[in-house]
């Protein structure tokens, strides 16, 4: 029998293994945002693991603030903690919840959260209610917020034959001539990612719209 969820085992666990050395090389890959614990991905994935197989998870809509009690926590581990447990959750998760996402998007955002998030979580939610889903998908894309723009851009990004072309445009076009990195990156990705699907259309786009270098570079990256 599963023990119960509690927040102060997991975190003693990941305070367990909590290594300096590794933090500051860590918090420098990522700008200095955010400070680590230290833990290595694959020892922070088997401790995941191990906890989640002994405890029960919360349900709705206790999880839901759980996962903000996680994600608000100092470390940046801790948010990879929080959506490792929305994930697990995945199948309980609704149109409704994406107002819960975007407070997670627009929260200490950076692209490593952002994109456990986007193609995932986002893309798994709006493929359930495509009419409602694509609709929110085009308000993100139409916000101030640039990471909830990314978001916009690459939630179809797993989504092969089921990708809604119309949509996709759509949202692309809006941010074709953004001067932001990630959002060049993201149309890049988004596109090389479509192309093995559908290399036709991905190559049709390039030469129809004129991309920044980044993104043109990176959509055809693996077409011949």
């Amino acid at each position: 029998m599963k023990e119960p969820w509690n927040r102060h085992t997991y975190v003693q666990v990941f305070e367990n293994l909590r290594n300096e050395q590794l933090a500051e090389p860590m918090k420098a890959y990522m700008k200095h945002h955010f400070p680590f614990l230290g833990i290595k991905s694959p020892e922070r994935t088997e401790a995941l693991k191990t906890y989640f197989a002994t405890h029960e998870s919360p349900e709705k809509p206790e999880l839901l603030k759980e996962v903000w009690r996680i994600y608000a926590l100092q470390e940046r581990e801790y948010q990879y903690v929080a959506i490792a447990l929305l994930s697990k959750k995945l199948k309980t998760l609704s149109i409704e919840d994406l107002a819960f996402l975007e407070k997670l998007i627009t929260e200490k955002s950076w692209w490593d959260s952002v994109d456990s998030i986007a193609p995932t979580i986002v893309g798994t939610i709006v493929k359930r209610d495509r009419l409602n889903g694509e609709k929110i998908m085009l308000q993100w894309s139409d916000s101030d917020n640039m990471w909830l723009n990314r978001a916009a851009i690459l939630h179809q990004l797993k989504y092969k034959n089921d990708t809604n072309e119309k949509i996709l445009t759509e949202i692309i076009l809006q941010h074709v001539h953004s001067k932001e990195f990630f959002i060049q990156k993201a149309i890049g990705w988004v596109l090389r990612e479509y192309a093995k699907t559908n290399p036709v259309f991905v190559r049709k786009f390039v030469e129809e719209h004129e991309l920044k270098p980044l993104s043109k570079r990176e959509a055809l990256k693996h077409i011949k």
